[in-house]
């Protein structure tokens, strides 16, 4: 069954999904040519926000990690959408090495690498699992509380290239986000294909970068549609490296908490939305240890900044200086099983392949879900009803509004696209 949307289906948002579903032909033929500009991200994923007057990204994962909750009738979507990947890359591509966090005792994030495992090895590939763990000295099997089990292989570095005991992949699928850095063996790989690239990973990229990019995508869809931009974009300012344990690093975060709440309180003025603004900050890359905190006042502020000194005790690096990113805040008026929901949309190459709700009973409509707690109910699509329906009024079908879901995220594997393109190390650069 596709699931009931307990969402507020009135207003705007109502206008923008009937404004996305007459402009059908216009988007995707638009997406098409994009595409043959631009290299869609090997696999991602987007959580978006439905706030009843506006649906925005809040965050662009290139390596998702919850294949897990996509439901059977998902697969055969990712495993031909791995196919059409895998084609572009590698036609003659047979092994396939998965690169995943080091993770070796976390059964629910390897049941997702299980999930990857069976829709590369469906799509006609060898899959290895290979792993960067300095633990895992010896091939080792764990157990998942599903019944399936996943064999983790220590990764065997040659001069030019990477593999597993006995196994030669031509491609190279990491599924780790380097939040920790590069590791040395990863590096100066020429012969192989190395999926998302490098730079795809904490280390180098940055929020900020992706959001920037998104700005610039989602002027164009919202020109091409007719809205104003910021009915699909959540706006951000970048604070830069501030030390939030210092006076003057909390002043700098305070002008720019206190510069977005106003330009957001103008947004709600002008559409007579009667709830009150708030931003999220967090780190402009990764998480490092601040999480994501919702900021509904400046004064706010302060327990914050109490929060970091508490924290610096223990982990000296919070005292360093670091890059922080404002964001505007997207209410969720999602509800499922009386829980404040959020949707997350699969993308494998250009094709949306799938979803889950990401759920949390003890968060508030203005709060952060992916947080301890959180569970998942799949977007399970009954066949006759998964494309869109033209025709039928705003609010009253799911498949319209995962249709309008699709679209935005589809902005947002755009605009990672152009991200990765504008800090491609070794772009050729033309006067």
């Amino acid at each position: 069954m596709v699931p009931h949307l307990v969402t507020a289906l009135t207003g705007p948002i109502n206008e923008l999904e009937q404004r996305v579903l007459d402009s059908m032909p216009a988007i995707e033929r638009w997406f098409r040519l994009e595409w043959m500009e631009h290299t869609p991200p090997f696999y991602s994923s987007v959580d978006l926000r439905n706030a009843g007057f506006k649906l925005a990204p809040v965050d662009t994962n290139l390596y998702p990690g919850g294949w897990n909750h996509l439901t059977p009738e998902m697969l055969p979507l990712a495993v031909q959408a791995a196919m059409a990947a895998i084609e572009k890359i590698c036609p003659e591509a047979r092994n396939l090495l998965v690169i995943p966090e080091n993770q070796a005792n976390n059964t629910f994030y390897l049941a997702n690498i299980a999930q990857l495992r069976r829709i590369f090895h469906m799509a006609g590939l060898n899959v290895r699992i290979g792993s960067i763990d300095p633990a895992i000295k010896k091939p080792t099997t764990v157990e998942l509380p599903n019944g399936d089990s996943v064999l983790l292989e220590p990764v065997l570095r040659g001069k030019r290239r990477l593999g597993v005991k006995d196994f030669d992949p031509c491609t190279i699928l990491l599924n780790n986000d380097l939040s920790a850095g590069v590791p040395g063996i990863l590096e100066d790989i020429h012969e192989q294909y190395l999926l998302p690239p490098l730079h795809a990973g904490w280390a180098t990229r940055r929020k900020s970068t992706h959001f920037k990019c998104y700005e610039e995508v989602a002027k164009r869809l919202g020109k091409l549609l007719g809205v104003d931009p910021w009915l699909i974009n959540p706006m951000f300012e970048k604070c830069g490296a501030v030390n939030l344990t210092e006076p003057a690093g909390m002043e700098a975060l305070s002008t720019h908490v206190d510069s977005q709440l106003g330009k957001i309180r103008r947004k709600y003025k002008e559409y007579g939305i009667k709830e009150k603004p708030f931003v999220v900050v967090k780190a402009d890359n990764g998480s490092h240890g601040m999480g994501i905190v919702t900021v509904r006042d400046v004064k706010d502020l302060d327990a914050l900044s109490q929060r970091v000194h508490e924290q610096a005790k223990t982990s000296p690096e919070l005292n360093q200086p670091r890059d922080i990113l404002v964001q505007e805040g997207v209410l969720t008026k999602e509800r499922m099983h009386d829980a404040v929901a959020e949707p997350v949309v699969y993308m494998m190459d250009r094709y949306v392949v799938g979803g889950f709700y990401r759920i949390h009973a003890g968060r508030g409509m203005d709060e952060n879900l992916n947080a301890p707690g959180s569970s998942f109910v799949p977007l399970a699509f009954e066949q006759s009803t998964y494309l869109p329906q033209p025709g039928i009024k705003p609010g009253a079908s799911a498949p319209n509004r995962f249709y309008m879901y699709g679209v935005v995220a589809r902005l947002a594997m755009l605009a990672a696209s152009y991200e990765l393109e504008a800090t491609d190390p070794d772009a050729e650069v033309y006067e």
